[in-house]
């Protein structure tokens, strides 16, 4: 699954609340980053100006911009940011917040397979809800990448909803909004990330592909060549082939 860095500021553009895959991608952790403007904390010597005002003229006008920019982590090290930030209103004129969702684009192929990157996605109205939304999907994807519960090819929509003490109407609206996939999808898309990983430690000369797949949450085979090849564009197959070139 790709890092999604989300960045919540005030009106004023100081940050409120940043998630996990924040730090994981910028260094910086999240008593580090609070009280700051993302722009002081991140941009450097090759930060592109032209980026820079874009972002700039967005914020000012209150309307959603989707930039790509030059930004730096912790380290010092430079990397490619490619971010969209939207404003949030508790009405239609009063502006409370800006959001902003944020990968390294060094690490991203296709942002279009990133529903939270896409301009038209909305915040404007209830930011609480948008915000409590966020923070779930954030406890979602910590508890799936510390536990690895997708490895259990039982693993429901409600026993994940028990887990985090939410329901799972909420937890299932929370998925689709943020991942932009339904809850099996979701989860299988964890599934054949491990599946990649798998075949690239060579897991393939021990086991069939569907063995590989069964240690990795699939239960069936037909299932698993189906959403393989969906999320991947390949069969296992010639995924395996392309891997030995």
């Amino acid at each position: 699954m790709y890092q999604i860095a989300v960045i919540l500021t005030d009106a004023r553009r100081r940050i409120l609340w940043v998630n996990d895959d924040f730090t994981h991608i910028t260094g910086y952790t999240y008593e580090e980053a609070i009280g700051r403007v993302p722009g002081d904390l991140l941009q450097g010597p090759l930060t592109e100006d032209e980026a820079i005002e874009q972002i700039r003229a967005g914020l000012r006008d209150m309307v959603s911009v989707k930039s790509d920019i030059t930004n730096y982590r912790k380290n010092g090290s430079s990397y490619l940011c490619k971010l969209v930030i939207h404003p949030v209103f508790a009405n239609e004129k009063e502006l409370t917040n800006f959001i902003a969702f944020e990968v390294d684009g060094d690490e991203v192929g296709n942002e279009t397979d990133i529903p939270l990157l896409e301009i038209n996605q909305k915040y404007r109205s209830s930011s609480l809800k948008g915000i409590d939304e966020l923070k779930l999907y954030s406890r979602i994807r910590a508890i799936l990448e510390i536990e690895e519960l997708y490895l259990d090819p039982s693993l429901s929509l409600k026993t994940l909803a028990d887990k985090l003490d939410t329901n799972t109407k909420y937890l299932s609206q929370v998925v689709n909004h943020c991942s932009g996939h339904n809850f099996q999808q979701f989860i299988n898309t964890y599934r054949i990330e491990r599946v990649k990983y798998r075949l690239t430690e060579g897991a393939h000369e021990f086991l069939t592909l569907f063995g590989v797949a069964q240690q990795c949450g699939f239960k069936n085979k037909s299932t698993f060549y189906k959403v393989f090849k969906d999320i991947t564009g390949l069969t296992p197959k010639d995924y395996l082939e392309n891997l030995d070139t």
